[in-house]
């Protein structure tokens, strides 16, 4: 509207102009080497008018004359980048979809069309990777880590590929240099921190952990937990050497994460030396709510050196009161008990658990019987069923269970992997082998060849495949089969007779067909899940640890 209306008023001032001119006549003349020319106002002003117009269109016209090469340099210029960007993304889609060749094809002309693109770099590198040739990826995330505007891109390139062929030495190098240059970087930083915790390095670990809470990569309670977790570490690095200092750093850990149980563990033990005993009562008392252990437990029956085996009794029912009804409570009591020789007291504590004992509870109730009876047949008996027992709960970190907490897992580097369950545990809500019912399986065989010349008849049977399972629902037997289960007399044979008669088919059977469901365990990650952005190469196996059976 504002426009329409400065249009309108233009146009008026234009019209009262060109009025005021018509209103007010006048000759004009110019003598120029001897010509004389005379002519009205208004004729003058159209003439000049129309010589300002010719002047502007031959200007306009040279100008392009002479502009006209970098326009066309420039129109070329705008043609190969569409054509650059159009292979660029094709190049990428087909990268996402898993086309191998349309992948390299697109590389290869976003290579001829814009050589020295970052994205041009990015699509031949990763469609290198997708065709598995790990040379040129890696020289590519070479180049693109010698340029200031994709040297990130490249370090990380880089650090992707000497994990995948094991060079443990140039990934870290690869991320040290990485988070050196962006502190702020998240693959970069959790990297560093593995690979120093993996190598024992909880000095430098510690450093990275206060650098990543500077730079906004973890928040205040993963930074509590992390520095806890190092903390304790290092402090049972030091436990046999530097007692004072390891002892330091436990109370700082405890601090920091109550509930870490070995933390308490060492804080409660360097406190019980000192006989500190309140504040160590103190310290296994959170963490016993927090986490029922048996280190706490022990550790707490043992904090005054010197106690009778009935002392020690008495201050694990006091710790196993603040958790009723927990199995840590129950067996630390049936230990202390039986260690006193309380036998009627640890075989109460072991009553409620013996309905579906695990491994412990059934070792114990053999050390019951062999101490308070002396029956070695009971002890056997309850052996044996400590070997089909359930598993007692253990330090379980990526599929492999410890015997003693570890600060780092030795599959995947993780900090602070391993946690205190049974392992396997959440496979009891799916199918398992014995869980899926029978399926007849038909399979036809030839019967036996009369003795005429007569044509054979086949009879469907059944292939048995697997031994049934007692837990597996079998169908029911047809009623022939059932009687000759149930003893019923067998029909005598009859008398042989000049003509064979033709053999009676049997009834199919049904058996179990054994399928595998593609279950594993749950702590297991498996050959695929290792994090593309974080996990170091796998460390070696400790002797102390063990794989956790699927």
């Amino acid at each position: 509207m504002i426009r329409v209306v400065i249009y309108l008023v233009i146009v008026g001032l234009l019209a009262l102009g060109a009025a005021w001119l018509a209103d007010r006549p006048g000759e004009v003349a110019i003598t120029w080497q001897g010509l004389r020319i005379e002519t009205s106002l208004m004729v003058m002003g159209f003439a000049l008018a129309a010589i300002v117009v010719i002047a502007m269109l031959l200007w306009a016209l040279i100008r392009n004359i002479l502009r006209s090469p970098d326009v066309i340099a420039t129109l070329l210029r705008n043609r190969r980048g569409a054509r650059g960007y159009s292979a660029i993304s094709q190049g990428l889609i087909a990268i996402g979809s898993g086309d191998m060749k349309a992948a390299r094809r697109y590389a290869d002309e976003a290579r001829r069309i814009a050589p020295n693109e970052p994205l041009t770099l990015l699509l031949g590198a990763q469609a290198a990777q997708l065709a598995g040739d790990r040379g040129s990826a890696e020289r590519t995330f070479r180049a693109m880590a010698g340029r200031d505007d994709t040297k990130l891109l490249g370090l990380h390139g880089l650090f992707m590929e000497a994990r995948r062929r094991g060079d443990a030495i140039a990934a870290r190098l690869y991320a040290e240099e990485a988070a050196q240059d962006a502190p702020a970087l998240g693959w970069a930083g959790h990297a560093v921190l593995e690979f120093r915790s993996t190598a024992g390095d909880w000095t430098g670990a510690l450093d990275v952990v206060e650098r990543n809470m500077k730079s906004g990569l973890i928040d205040k309670a993963a930074y509590r937990r992390q520095r806890a977790v190092l903390l304790t570490a290092r402090a049972m690095a030091l436990e046999e050497g530097d007692r004072d200092s390891a002892k330091v750093f436990a109370l700082e850990a405890v601090k920091l994460a109550p509930d870490l149980v070995p933390a308490a563990d060492m804080a409660g033990r360097f406190l019980g030396e000192a006989n500190d005993l309140r504040k160590a009562g103190r310290i296994i008392d959170a963490a016993w709510k927090a986490n029922p252990h048996p280190d706490l437990a022990d550790t707490y029956a043992h904090l005054r050196f010197g106690d009778s085996a009935r002392d020690r009794l008495k201050r694990v029912q006091t710790l196993a009161a603040k958790t009723p009804g927990h199995v840590e409570g129950a067996l630390a009591v049936a230990r202390a008990a039986l260690d006193a020789q309380e036998f009627l007291q640890a075989r109460a504590a072991l009553q409620p658990l013996l309905a579906e004992p695990t491994q412990r509870v059934a070792m114990l109730m053999a050390a019951l019987e062999r101490a308070e009876h002396d029956d070695e047949g009971r002890a056997r008996e309850w052996m044996t069923r400590a070997i089909h027992a359930g598993r007692d709960p253990a330090w379980t970190a990526d599929g492999v269970a410890s015997d003693r907490w570890m600060p780092v897992s030795p599959v995947t580097g993780r900090l602070d992997a391993f946690v205190w369950r049974v392992p396997v545990a959440e496979l009891g809500h799916q199918r398992l082998i014995e869980d899926f019912e029978a399926r007849p399986v038909p399979v036809p065989v030839p019967a036996p060849i009369p003795a005429d010349p007569k044509p054979p008849v086949t009879a469907p049977v059944v292939e048995p495949v697997a031994a049934p399972s007692a837990e597996a629902r079998v169908e029911e037997p047809p009623p022939a089969a059932a009687a000759s289960h149930q003893g019923a007399p067998e029909p005598a044979s009859p008398e042989p007779s000049a003509e064979p008669r033709r053999r009676k088919k049997p009834a199919p059977r049904s058996v179990l067909e054994p399928v595998i469901p593609l279950v594993r365990a749950p702590d297991d990650p498996g050959p695929d899940a290792e994090s593309e952005d974080t996990a170091p190469p796998a460390a070696p196996m400790n002797p102390g640890w063990r794989r956790v059976p699927g």
